[in-house]
């Protein structure tokens, strides 16, 4: 793992996906990273739920599981592991969030219908449908989200996260065909900066390579100190915030790996 003179730069950021490079370091430590945003970034979810009445189409199991799916939003500042908390996993305001949901039908239930012990807690959109009732079928339920991670289950799960090598595109004398066969391209997807062709849409990679593939005196190849991630949220967290925990915890197992080097 190399991690020299890091440089990180914001490609873009817009709503629940955020896109950076990493200059200065190498496929270990941004695997390290992606894994670590995928499985061990705290996230809140209903881990079980009481249900008092359920005469819905779905079965109980079934039931439970769609509320556990639901992503939450939440301040990961106020609120601990269960198990880390004062009230050694009693549960408590600090550590967990009750919710409430009794609806009768004729009527589709969804997230929005769940009301929360906690009004800064609450689904990240209220119409992700839950079940539908008819006449005479009716929900009724308590339910306890908690805090956990991806590696304990996908609920938890902060975000999808993936990363790629910047694709470099040069040209020596090439510069009139390059651009001659960059016009198929989207308006704004590149531009030019000395001998090099800046690629501003990366999601079209794959398409600029079929572009200049054939056209003489253009280069196109990942350029290995340049790593490009993008990182979309699926949980009630902003992107940054995953990629800042997520460096957080990699930081605090690299100062726990030291002393116990040191004790060796």
């Amino acid at each position: 793992m190399r991690v020299i003179g890091l440089k990180v730069k914001v490609l873009e950021s817009k709503g629940p996906v955020l896109e950076f490079m990493i200059e200065g370091t190498d496929p270990a430590f941004a695997n390290s990273l992606r894994r670590i945003m995928i499985a061990e970034v705290p996230t809140m979810a209903i881990q079980w739920a009481d249900i008092h009445d359920n005469n819905s189409a779905l079965f109980d199991e079934v039931l439970s599981h769609r509320l556990g799916m639901i992503p939450l939003k939440f301040d990961p500042r106020k609120f601990n592991f269960s198990e880390d908390c004062k009230c050694k996993g009693k549960g408590c305001p600090l550590c967990e969030v009750a919710f409430v949901l009794d609806v009768k039908g004729p009527a589709l239930v969804t997230s929005g219908d769940l009301k929360a012990s906690n009004k800064a807690v609450a689904p990240t959109d209220p119409r992700i449908p839950i079940t539908e009732l008819l006449e005479g079928q009716a929900v009724k339920l308590e339910a306890v989200a908690r805090l956990g991670t991806g590696m304990q289950h996908a609920k938890h799960q902060a975000a999808n996260a993936s990363y790629q090598y910047y694709p470099q595109i040069t040209f020596k004398g090439a510069r009139d065909e390059a651009l001659k066969a960059l016009k198929a391209a989207p308006e704004g997807s590149y531009g030019v900066e000395g001998h090099e062709i800046v690629i501003k849409d990366l999601s079209k990679t794959d398409m600029f390579k079929g572009l200049l593939d054939g056209v003489h005196g253009v280069e196109m190849k990942p350029d290995e100190t340049r790593l490009v991630f993008k990182v979309e949220s699926i949980s009630g967290l902003e992107p940054a915030y995953i990629v800042a925990k997520a460096a957080e915890i990699l930081g605090e197992r690299a100062a726990e790996f030291r002393k116990v080097l040191q004790r060796i």
